[in-house]
């Protein structure tokens, strides 16, 4: 036989063995992925499914949590429009560049200078203070917290992270996913519709280890609303500081809670002015503040003690480290409004107006459902609805009263009870609280 035949005789041999073999293993392997079960939806996913596919004309979506205008559309900020014709005149051949690992520095200078309250002339002690932080730009708020909990899971090594009970749904997601055991401390108060202090520091101080991670949101509070009065805040730093525990903040509303920047980051500005001084970390959004929902802008402060000398610089290493690994840089798009809007004075006071406009509009959303709710005579107390801020109210509905006004009148919120203000107008707002009314007359 001539080698070319042998060779081929070879081949052909090889080819059939290896189409056996693939048909024995595609009979007999089962999929590696075959164990795998559906994780858990959101909420507030399932919900705004459920509400599309929904045909009824007085249908009302107060779950979702966006502002929506008066007519119930989408309202792009009209400073961030004016933004975006500077940029988009101004032909920056660099636009669709890369960022660095970091992120836009001018951004984060002028994002750390919103929550620090340090401003154009910092005094020596904010000086000081500035070189306390280690900042890096993010994937929004989300972003912001996942990143930091990798950070301190894998540095400091928490035995455990306590959770306000109830809190925005994704905390525990993220916390769970990078290892660290979640517990929970009580945080509302459904008798007295308020922050459940008492209840919050007896647990705290009875159970909380040293280097334990609590998670505070910096203002309006997500779902209830109800937020810590100032003395309560500063209980509460002095809490942590006895403790040695490590705050750490999820800032998703500044501006959007009071319609004043500075009273959002109260708490915040607190924690860092403390002696001894604290450590902790910041998630900061620009989400709601800048309506730039789908654009992903954000940024995560890490905050060091003053005796550290170079270690915020280590720690943005790190930070860098993970980030390279992880998605490698942010976006650009979102946080190039945000800089041009906070570096123009004449663009920054169009955008306070407008966070005056959306914050004003929820808070006369909030008297006009309070006043057609005490008008009805409905029964119970509802000065929680004034008395909260910033895009929710915990109504206090129970989950059967919430799954039954869906069901009778078409009416979506978080079997919480919670409900986005933002979804209120004019023209529905008698309709819900007819609905409300009529619910907790007629549901236990």
């Amino acid at each position: 036989m001539a080698p070319s035949q042998i060779d081929e005789g070879l081949q052909q041999t090889a080819i059939t063995s290896d189409a056996t073999y693939v048909k024995s293993v595609s009979r007999s392997t089962p999929s590696r992925f075959s164990s795998l079960s559906v994780p858990p939806v959101d909420e507030p996913f399932t919900l705004q499914a459920e509400y599309l596919s929904d045909g009824h004309p007085d249908k009302v979506n107060l779950g979702i949590g966006v502002y929506r205008t008066e007519d119930g559309d989408p309202w792009p900020l009209s400073v961030v429009e004016q933004a975006e014709a500077q940029l988009f005149h101004a032909n920056n051949v660099a636009r669709h560049e890369y960022l660095t690992i970091q992120g836009d520095v001018k951004f984060l200078a002028l994002a750390r200078d919103l929550v620090f309250g340090f401003g154009e002339s910092p005094s020596n002690e904010q000086v000081a203070a500035q070189d306390r932080i280690a900042s890096i730009q993010t994937i929004s708020g989300t972003g912001a917290n996942r990143l930091g909990a990798d950070f301190l899971a894998r540095t400091i090594k928490p035995s455990c992270v306590w959770i306000p009970d109830p809190t925005w749904a994704n905390h525990y997601t993220i916390w769970e996913l990078v290892g660290v055991e979640v517990r929970t401390y009580p945080y509302y108060d459904h008798k007295g519709n308020c922050f459940d202090y008492e209840r919050t520091t007896r647990l705290l101080s009875a159970q909380a280890k040293k280097g334990d991670v609590v998670i505070l949101h910096a203002c309006a509070h997500n779902p209830t609303g109800a937020d810590p009065s100032k003395e309560q805040w500063r209980k509460l730093a002095v809490l942590c500081q006895q403790k040695g525990l490590v705050p750490f903040f999820d800032l998703a509303y500044q501006g959007f809670a009071s319609g004043s920047l500075d009273e959002d980051a109260w708490a915040i500005r607190h924690f860092m002015n403390c002696k001894p001084e604290l450590e902790f970390c910041v998630a900061q959004s620009f989400s709601k503040n800048f309506g730039l929902y789908g654009q992903r802008t954000g940024a995560l402060h890490v905050v060091t003690s003053s005796s550290s000398g170079t270690l915020p610089q280590v720690v943005l290493a790190n930070l860098s480290h993970l980030v390279r690994g992880e998605y490698s840089m942010a976006p650009r798009g979102g946080s190039e409004i945000v800089r041009t809007v906070l570096s123009d004075e004449g663009l920054r006071q169009q955008w306070y107006e407008d966070l005056k406009h959306m914050s004003g509009r929820i808070k006369q959303m909030r008297q006009a459902l309070y006043d057609e709710l005490i008008r009805l005579g409905t029964p119970g107390t509802w000065n929680h609805v004034l008395e909260q801020i910033g895009m929710f109210t915990y109504t206090g509905l129970t989950e059967p009263q919430v799954l039954e006004i869906r069901r009778r009148h078409h009416i979506y919120m978080m079997k919480s009870g919670r409900i986005s203000m933002a979804g209120l107008n004019s023209k529905n707002v008698r309709y819900v609280a007819r609905a409300i009314d009529d619910i907790v007359r007629t549901v236990a």
